[in-house]
């Protein structure tokens, strides 16, 4: 097992589903505050208080993760909230991982699917971030552990070296 640090750089619990509808109405207004300090995140249920706790259809896809680089390959500045993933990380290559899983700020998870990007993503983000994003959009991931994710430097633990540190 590998272990390293990586910055957790967003947090996102939405009890509602923001991007329903055409991209061209645009989202839809939040109920509440949606960026928390830290999450609790429930083994096979996700992150409490968020639109997927719970849900059966989301049994393994409860918890989205998304590399912030992703994010700033499209353009600097963005906001990563916009692309609605629960979880933006720096120095996790998460969209390699599909299938593994990994420890994050203490918690187990398994990626299971891509989090493939929406045409919202050139509304939200900026034209072009939907083709941009593809293949780049996250994981959905299932908690397999219960506790609580923080933002900032946590320790994240793997079955392989991160791309930045690989063995030759």
């Amino acid at each position: 097992m590998i272990s390293h640090d990586v910055t957790i750089e967003l947090l996102l619990a939405s009890p509602l589903h923001r991007y329903e509808g055409r991209p061209s109405d645009g989202p839809r207004d939040a109920t509440g505050p949606e960026l928390p300090e830290s999450v609790e995140v429930r083994a096979g249920l996700g992150i409490v208080g968020d639109r997927y706790f719970g849900q059966r259809a989301h049994h393994t896809a409860s918890v989205t993760i998304m590399d912030i680089a992703s994010i700033e390959r499209i353009a600097p500045g963005l906001n990563a909230a916009d692309t609605r993933r629960n979880i933006i990380v720096r120095g996790l290559e998460i969209d390699a991982m599909r299938g593994e899983d990994f420890w994050l700020d203490g918690v187990l998870f398994r990626a299971h699917r891509p989090a493939n990007p929406c045409a919202w993503m050139d509304v939200a983000l900026a034209p072009g971030a939907f083709r941009a994003l593809r293949g780049r959009g996250g994981m959905r991931c299932e908690p397999l552990t219960s506790g609580t994710v923080h933002l900032g430097t946590v320790e994240a633990r793997t079955l392989r070296a991160p791309a930045a540190v690989a063995l030759f």
